[in-house]
């Protein structure tokens, strides 16, 4: 039994060939993921940002600092045991009723958290339920964000012309950066503008009630975009589904087991600059606003570099550039923590530059496209969304719990954080040299 969501004539009607697709639609989807995502992860980054400076105080407030970071951390680590239950539940609905549906709901979910967030009363105002509260609507982020990326990608890959789905799957993925860069940029300005006592008691506040605007811009910006021609073509052709998530596990797991190695590097380094550099920089004595300035210029540095590794996936394959990312990495994760120990801004700066701005984006502009390309279409937004967020929840979330975690079991000393970040990269090593590389070839036969 199929689900049909589309009138018959218009599924009849549907693209055959990428060819019928106007560029002007193509234009369109493209944006529409692109300011999606960077919204939807300028959500869920602001409480990474705020753990560090605003929640470990105000929402886990502790005779011990360390305890009320390592509180605030677990929280932000919980969202990630959730994002695979998110992936699941919004990849059932996108791969069933259709990718733009879907996307409409977890914006929705995601902007009323971060909201909700920005009015929450802290502990010294209601008690114990002030972290309990902030915890489970931490735990809705996490859940909205799990349905949210893999659609987003897939609106961008769905719609993309054959030679340059490296490039049209690295747009959603530069969301992560510039949803980053964003939050930072309003941190920055709050903090600069505001004295330390106005930012503690309100001004951190504003980024989240504010995002009600952006999320209400990127809803009406993707309500002018039609769904994909893959799910139309899917409509067409009858081939829906029922259970796409007992296909995937029964039919297509050693493709599932892939994309969470993959997912393991990406995402495990990106915590690693965004979100523990932070809070290990102003334990070391830097001011807030400089370390979120450099997180800032680095974020921005790595969106022109995502979009140059998506061209050049076009060109010599994803596989081939994302191992090169990770080689990359392997090579340069000692000096990075030499440079950021060293107690020099400027040495700091470059440690995050070249690790985050350059090294990261390399395989941080390929996951979406290489995943997208490893499932068909009838449950494409099941098995991504599946692989991604399992090792997101795996490795993402707890990242900057364990680096913190180890740097204080063994009195400072990073070389334990160092290995376990090796020891991320060599399991994304082998499970990327595993995987079929589709640069190229037809998305949906």
């Amino acid at each position: 039994m199929t689900h049909a969501t589309l009138d018959p004539a218009a599924a009849a009607a549907a693209p055959s060939q990428e060819c019928l697709v106007p560029a002007s639609e193509r234009r369109r989807a493209l944006l529409g993921s692109a300011v999606g995502s960077t919204i939807e992860w300028y959500d869920y980054f602001l409480y990474g940002t705020m753990a560090s400076i605003i929640f470990a105080k105000q929402f886990f407030p502790s005779d011990d600092p360390l305890v009320s970071q390592l509180l605030a951390l677990a929280a932000f680590a919980l969202a990630f045991l959730v994002r695979p239950l998110g992936g699941i539940l919004f990849s059932h609905v996108g791969d069933r009723i259709g990718r733009k549906k879907t996307l409409a709901i977890t914006l929705s979910l995601m902007g009323a958290s971060t909201v909700l967030m920005g009015l929450l009363p802290n502990y010294a105002q209601i008690g114990i339920w002030a972290p309990i509260l902030l915890t489970l609507l931490r735990l809705l982020q996490g859940l909205a964000l799990g349905g949210e990326w893999g659609g987003g990608v897939l609106l961008a890959v769905e719609y993309s012309p054959r030679q340059r789905r490296g490039f049209f799957g690295a747009v959603p993925q530069t969301g992560a950066v510039l949803g980053l860069a964003l939050g930072n940029i309003v941190t920055a300005l709050l903090s600069a503008n505001l004295s330390e006592s106005s930012f503690e008691s309100w001004g951190w506040r504003v980024p989240f009630v504010g995002s009600i605007v952006l999320v209400l811009l990127g809803m009406w910006i993707r309500n002018a975009v039609d769904e994909t021609p893959s799910f139309k073509k899917m409509v067409a052709n009858r081939t829906h589904t029922r259970i796409p998530l007992q296909e995937t596990v029964q039919d297509h797991w050693r493709v599932v087991l892939i994309a969470i190695g993959a997912k393991v590097i990406e995402t495990s380094t990106f915590f690693l600059y965004a979100t523990f550099s932070l809070s290990y920089l102003i334990n070391q004595g830097f001011a807030r606003a400089e370390i979120l300035n450099v997180i800032l210029v680095c974020a921005l540095l790595a969106f022109p570099c995502m979009l140059y590794f998506g061209h050049l996936s076009d060109r010599i394959g994803r596989r081939k550039v994302f191992l090169l990312g990770c080689l990359a990495f392997l090579l340069w994760i000692f000096p990075y923590f030499w440079l950021i120990s060293q107690g020099s801004f400027w040495l700091a700066a470059l440690g995050i530059a070249v690790g985050f701005g350059v090294i990261w984006g390399s395989y941080g502009a390929m996951i979406g496209t290489l995943l997208a390309e490893a499932f068909p279409a009838n449950i494409r937004y099941t098995g991504m969304s599946l692989g991604y967020q399992i090792g997101a929840a795996l490795v993402g979330g707890p990242m900057p719990l364990i680096a913190t975690a180890l740097i204080a079991y063994f009195g400072g000393s990073y070389v334990p954080v160092v290995l376990f970040m090796m020891a991320c990269a060599l399991v994304s090593i082998y499970a990327v040299s595993r995987a079929r590389d589709r640069s190229g070839e037809v998305l949906d036969d």
